[in-house]
């Protein structure tokens, strides 16, 4: 890769920030087409995010994905946001244009485009949504005006009610919430066309954690659980052999990355080489298991 003074940056700050797999998706993605493009991590602190900012817009830095804790922070030192995320109250993506930073949030059209391109039908299907934190809500607002029904359940059900009826009352489309418990998962699964884990449940270390019993589990069902590391969570493997059709947390991944390197760019991202790119590098650290 040369680096020249024409050279533009990107980058993904964070803390912590050592696990980010973004540098090498979108180093991969930015050699594969041939643009002076350079990512880099930054490790930002919560008492530097200011700093950080203004150091943006003075060195001409070109894009940012914004990771925990700062998604919500980082809004008040933006001067434009769109709807997205007015209504999440969460940007994951800035781009810089002449010194004036506009905020975007990919984390929800990523999910929908891993289902869509996964060939996950959504029109009028049920979708069970596990979880209602940020990525959760995000999801469930770009999945709304998409499909018959959606149910929301999480651990603080009063959360998972009041998400539903601001999405219920946006879409005019049925949302329902309701507590995170065994009976409820079980009961919702009955009826549901897709489900989405969107909690932190088998994530690494926690290899062995899912939120649904395999019993639960059917042929006619798509599942996609948000996590990506292990690629193959319980949940996951669990629902491969249910016989159901499985979305890894990777394609999530994937696709909001490809989201911000649009933003960025303003060139269609080459899926492909950016999944291929994430998947040897989590194999490579002993994480894709």
């Amino acid at each position: 890769m040369a680096i020249s003074g024409k050279t533009r940056v990107c980058g993904v700050m964070g803390d912590p920030i050592g696990h980010t797999l973004s540098p090498t998706i979108h180093n991969a993605a930015f050699h594969h087409l041939g643009l002076d493009f350079v990512f880099l991590a930054f490790h930002v602190k919560t008492a530097d995010l200011e700093n950080a900012m203004r150091g943006m817009r003075g060195l001409g830095i070109h894009g940012l994905n914004v990771t925990m804790p700062h998604k919500r922070a980082v809004i008040s030192c933006l001067d434009e946001v769109d709807f997205t995320v007015r209504f999440l109250d969460s940007a994951n993506t800035i781009l810089n244009r002449d010194g004036k930073l506009s905020g975007f949030n990919t984390d929800g059209v990523g999910a929908l485009k891993a289902l869509l391109e996964n060939g996950v039908g959504l029109s009028g299907k049920k979708v069970l949504l596990l979880g209602a934190g940020g990525a959760a809500k995000a999801i469930a607002f770009v999945l709304v005006p998409e499909v018959g029904e959606l149910a929301i359940l999480n651990r603080s059900a009063e959360k998972a009610e009041e998400l539903a009826e601001t999405l219920e009352h946006m879409f005019n489309q049925k949302v329902v919430g309701g507590a995170l418990s065994p009976d409820a998962i079980k009961a919702n699964l009955r009826d549901s066309d897709v489900l989405v884990n969107a909690t932190s449940a088998g994530m690494k270390p926690h290899l062995s954690q899912s939120l649904v019993a395999p019993e639960w589990l059917r042929s006619d069902l798509a599942v996609m659980d948000i996590v990506y590391n292990p690629v193959e969570t319980k949940l996951a493997i669990d629902a491969k052999a249910a016989g159901a059709k499985v979305v890894s947390g990777v394609e999530m991944l994937i696709y909001q990355g490809a989201a911000s390197f649009e933003i960025w760019t303003g060139k269609s991202a080459p899926i492909e080489v950016m999944r291929k790119a994430a998947l040897n590098k989590l194999s490579s650290k002993g994480e894709g298991k």
